[in-house]
């Protein structure tokens, strides 16, 4: 049966998470003056964005809320012992900054465009269904996606089969029906296509190498490639590179 509808991830997918979180640390850092005590602005972003990973994968092991991660990781980044409070201030203070860089990929709107009439869209994230309703707002693409569903409310994260098949439940339809597209190899392009999503990888940059590479999601380098691997009728993409 063919694919009826795309399931999308956001951060990294549709939205530009590392350039605008790069960019906004940097600017909160200057502003905080806190720049010199990492030795320089790339080790501090580099710190950062490990603090950011495994905190994460806290939150999505279900060991901590989504509020308590973001604590964390700003406890763990500056190293001290910070009140919920003040843990708050300064990353909302770090969310102002990171919220002026947002922004989709270049590729996102002519691939929604092309597929709107030949497929249905949802979005399934591993983030707050308040983080990414506002953010989707924002990059003004909401109202593209008739299901949002997000880990914290869901109570399940990718790559569990669970979070994937809440998807296709809230579509109406069976997992060999639906397309998954994410950036990340394991969480996004494994956890779909375990279980029984055409699963799509983007790989923009081609970071992911040797260990990292893991069979069952076809691969793209951009979004343009997807109608033509969905075999949809449009004038737009090219045909996949490589599966």
């Amino acid at each position: 049966m063919s694919i009826r509808a795309v399931v999308w991830d956001v951060d990294d997918t549709l939205f530009d998470y590392t350039t605008a979180d790069r960019a906004g640390m940097r600017a909160h850092l200057a502003a905080e003056g806190l720049l010199e005590r990492y030795g320089s602005a790339e080790r501090a972003l580099t710190r950062w964005r490990e603090i950011t990973e495994a905190q994460w994968a806290r939150f999505s092991a279900g060991d901590v809320t989504f509020r308590t991660q973001r604590r964390d990781r700003v406890r763990v980044f500056l190293g001290e012992e910070l009140t919920d409070a003040e843990a708050d201030a300064w990353f909302d203070r770090y969310a102002a900054h990171y919220e002026t860089a947002w922004a989709l990929f270049p590729d996102v709107l002519p691939v929604l465009d092309a597929l709107a009439a030949s497929h249905r869209h949802a979005v399934l994230s591993n983030s707050s269904l308040h983080v990414q309703d506002r953010k989707l707002r924002v990059l003004g693409v909401h109202d593209r996606f008739e299901a949002i569903l997000c880990a914290a409310e869901l109570g399940v994260s990718k790559p569990e089969a669970g979070a994937f098949l809440a998807a296709c439940t809230a579509l109406g339809l069976a997992p060999h029906q639906v397309a998954y597209v994410g950036d990340h190899p394991r969480i996004d392009g494994r956890g779909a296509a375990d279980a029984g999503l055409l699963s799509v990888w983007i790989d923009r940059d081609g970071v992911y190498t040797g260990d990292d590479m893991v069979s069952g999601p076809h691969r793209i380098a951009s979004l343009a490639e997807l109608p033509a691997l969905l075999g949809a009728d449009t004038r737009f993409g090219a045909r996949p590179t490589f599966r």
